[in-house]
């Protein structure tokens, strides 16, 4: 029996060496942009933890060696907010907007713009389904060509091309680029083949000299922006400051599965909000969450109530002046996410069912206890504060602060 980290790595060569890539560029760089998508009140807290408890089953069942597809039974919900990258795909190219998901590694089409057969599509024999907690899709797996910057294609990039999902209103899919193991048992009968991502195609091919992406996010006041970056194979530094803490995946499961690592939180100079512990930093969550313990001393820390209208965290604007800043440490560095950070954006609260008067907090309840190997999800609250690089090669996480790590733009 092979071990299987060497079984994943023989796997996944043996499928980019059919999937060749065009051109010899270096860094490649994806504009994205963020949509607020919210349809009903309660959205932002049922999509994040419908969202949690799926990649925890998942992360759990992986690791202990089980079939990859946990059953999660939840309301179909919408994401609440989402980076979104407009990818072409066949030939001549149909553009869709895609979300940006560090939580999945299955890239696939059709939730809303149907996908259109060109002279480059190809169906294999091959059924493939993803499960997300708050939504799903099903379909049939094809290789096509993928644009994705001009003069940048991947010939024959796998996608899934949905015949069913849900949860995806106003997108047409997901560009996955988590760890490429999550793609097992994804595809039927082929359920022990991997996915090559578009990561994992574009590296292996020499079209980038990294096997690891930069991610740049900002805070925002408007429904959408186009106010993000994603590179392949290298960093931005016009994106960030000072210097990037690389930060060891962490070994603690089911967080082991995702892009997770260990850290600590505190809020204000003395107050424990969680010990060190293991978590995941993820594009596909609209929140910062904690588990359940964490997440109670932080509201008393606070002094936050629950709003029932959003199912957030409200605050007083006395209570916002005291607030105090929240600190994350991971890697021997803390990465303080300030007051204003911690604040949903107050033009935007008509948008999640809010109060235009009123202050909401982004920190929310993950669901679960603490000690349970997945304590908390470091969302897009925090990564629109902090440069973020996932490295598959050295399997690290990068963090740093940017000029909008202390905005007050909220």
């Amino acid at each position: 029996m092979l071990p299987a980290t060497l079984l994943t790595t023989l796997l996944l060569a043996l499928s980019v060496a059919a999937n060749p890539v065009l051109l010899n560029r270096s860094p490649v760089t994806l504009p994205i942009s963020r949509r607020v998508n919210v349809t009903s009140v309660h959205n932002l807290v049922r999509h994040d933890q419908a969202r949690a408890k799926a990649l925890k089953a998942k992360g759990a069942a992986r690791a202990a060696g089980h079939e990859s597809r946990a059953i999660i039974n939840e309301q179909v919900v919408n994401q609440a907010v989402q980076y979104v990258a407009s990818v072409g795909v066949g030939s001549p190219a149909i553009t869709y907007s895609l979300v940006i998901d560090t939580g999945s590694s299955n890239t696939w089409v059709g939730a809303d713009k149907k996908y259109v057969k060109t002279s480059t599509s190809t169906q294999t024999s091959n059924q493939v389904s993803v499960e997300y907690g708050s939504g799903s899709f099903s379909g049939t797996e094809f290789t096509d060509q993928v644009t994705i910057a001009s003069g940048l294609t991947i010939p024959e990039q796998s996608i899934g091309v949905a015949s069913r999902s849900s949860g995806f209103d106003g997108v047409d899919g997901i560009l996955g680029i988590g760890p490429v193991d999550l793609t097992l048992d994804t595809l039927s009968p082929a359920t022990n083949s991997l996915i090559p991502t578009v990561t994992d195609n574009l590296f292996a091919n020499g079209v980038t000299s990294s096997h690891s992406i930069g991610i740049s996010f900002e805070p925002t006041t408007t429904v959408e922006s186009p106010n993000g970056e994603i590179t392949w194979g290298g960093i931005d530094s016009s994106k960030f400051t000072g210097s990037i803490t690389f930060i060891p995946l962490t070994t603690t499961s089911p967080a082991s599965e995702y892009w997770g690592i260990n850290q600590s939180v505190r809020y204000g100079t003395s107050t424990k909000i969680l010990a060190t512990t293991a978590g995941i930093v993820d594009t596909g969550t609209t929140l910062v969450l904690l588990a359940t313990d964490g997440f109670n001393k932080y509201q008393s820390a606070t002094g936050a109530v629950l709003d029932i209208s959003t199912g957030l965290l409200r605050i007083t604007s006395a209570q916002f002046s005291n607030l105090q800043s929240l600190f994350f440490t991971a890697g021997g560095t803390s990465f303080e996410l300030t007051a204003n950070a911690q604040i949903w954006p107050r033009s935007l609260n008509s948008d999640i069912g809010g109060s235009a008067s009123r202050i909401y907090l982004i920190v929310s309840d993950l669901g679960s206890p603490s000690g349970e190997g997945l304590d908390f999800i470091n969302g897009l609250p925090f990564l629109e504060r902090f440069y973020s690089v996932f490295d598959t090669t050295n399997r690290r996480v990068g963090l740093a602060t940017t000029p909008f790590t202390k905005a007050t733009t909220n």
